[in-house]
């Protein structure tokens, strides 16, 4: 697997549960819905690629960076 793959499953998940956060904070039942729905359906694939990432050994490394670019992401579409 890739380190760009990697680090972008860490990005999309991560922003989307940021995003999610503020969605929930604000009372935005319809918004709150449709991204908790994404999260699941994003982290069930995410799972189910789990022990293919773990073959890279710098893995978590990047699935890390990802996940700390995508809380950025989330707050930012949250503001």
């Amino acid at each position: 697997m890739r380190a760009a793959k990697i680090v972008g499953r860490g990005f999309v998940i991560v922003a989307l549960v940021s995003l999610n956060v503020r969605n929930v904070a604000a009372g935005a039942y319809g918004a709150a819905f449709v991204t908790g729905s994404a999260i699941s359906v994003v982290w069930w694939l995410n799972a189910g690629m789990a022990a293919e990432a773990k073959a890279h050994r710098w893995a978590a490394a990047w699935y890390g960076l990802g996940a700390g670019l995508g809380t950025l992401a989330g707050m930012w579409l949250g503001r």
